[in-house]
């Protein structure tokens, strides 16, 4: 069974072995990869003594590269790095490109990103990319030797491959489950080589999304994404900012805890039965989402491993 762990990059100012200490726990399953998230900077409007506004940023989790490169470096393991549209120029994509062919880092990972505190124009397709497929469309040329405004771009011995994101139970825009299997299918069709999905807690909602795929000719692998519970408030929260739904059998059991260790032991022993029906099924991975989760992943891993 393969496995794969997407790992946060620091907060600015946080050591990188921070990072290191993450995948020293997690090596032991020899991983296919590690992904690596990207994160633009959000920002916030703050009052000043005059009473100006002052644009500050609030969360900045930069070296996603950098973190990419340190960790294929030091452990041998493929690092993913993400590539995201969400507050990142057409520009600095690029040069993001360019430094991780440079590296010999060569798969990536291609996701919208997250729009909250994101200061971007909407109206100027000429600088951003606004969806993953315009992204996509990016990183096509950039393959072929071609950058922005037509430059060549010598020296790309091994192209980039790619993974992108699938959800089970449809993107939170998406209008219906099926446009979002066609937009899967715009993916792949593009040269998408395999699918993560986005978290889910049911099983049956990820069998019956490949059969679907399947069905339309979406024939790469479409790798489960799994995330343990772990804190009281994830019972609101995980729907909320996920868009996916926790099945009434687990939600029973999480509404009878008091504390987060709780939840936790229940979130753990919820995520082994289903990564053990998925190994059953024959599924083509697992991808664990490690963050604020990482000793549960751990016992998890070791469980199907």
């Amino acid at each position: 069974m393969d496995f794969s762990f997407e790992i946060l990059p620091p907060l600015k100012g946080n050591s990188i072995y921070k990072v290191f200490s993450v995948v020293d726990r997690l090596r032991q399953f020899n991983p296919k990869q590690i992904n690596i998230t990207s994160h633009h900077s959000e920002y916030i409007y703050r009052e000043q003594p005059d009473g100006s506004l002052r644009r500050v940023s609030t969360l900045k989790r930069p070296g996603t590269v950098a973190v990419a490169a340190a960790i294929q470096n030091r452990y041998g393991i493929q690092a993913v790095p993400h590539i995201i549209c969400r507050g990142f120029s057409k520009e600095e994509t690029e040069y993001a490109l360019l430094d991780l062919n440079f590296l010999g880092i060569t798969n990536l990972f291609l996701i919208r990103g997250d729009s909250k505190g994101v200061i971007t124009p909407t109206d100027q397709s000429q600088i951003y990319n606004d969806h993953a497929t315009d992204l996509q469309q990016q990183v096509n040329l950039f393959n072929r030797g071609i950058g922005l405004d037509d430059m060549r771009i010598e020296g790309i011995e091994t192209p980039f491959s790619y993974g992108m994101a699938c959800y089970p139970e449809k993107h939170e825009e998406a209008p219906n489950l099926a446009s979002d299997l066609r937009y899967a299918k715009q993916k792949v069709d593009a040269g998408a080589s395999y699918l993560v999905t986005q978290m889910f807690f049911d099983n049956q909602k990820y069998f019956d999304f490949v059969e679907q795929a399947r069905s339309i000719g979406i024939n790469v692998p479409i790798i489960p994404g799994i995330k343990p519970l772990g804190r009281l408030s994830q019972l609101n929260v995980i729907p909320k900012v996920f868009h996916c739904d926790l099945p009434e059998a687990l939600t029973n059991e999480l509404e009878k805890c008091t504390t987060d260790e709780q939840v936790r032991q229940i979130g753990i022993e919820w995520a082994i039965a289903q990564c053990r029906e998925l190994r059953d099924a024959g599924v083509p991975g697992i991808h664990f989402y490690t963050y604020m989760a990482s000793e549960s992943v751990e016992k998890v891993a070791r469980e199907i491993y």
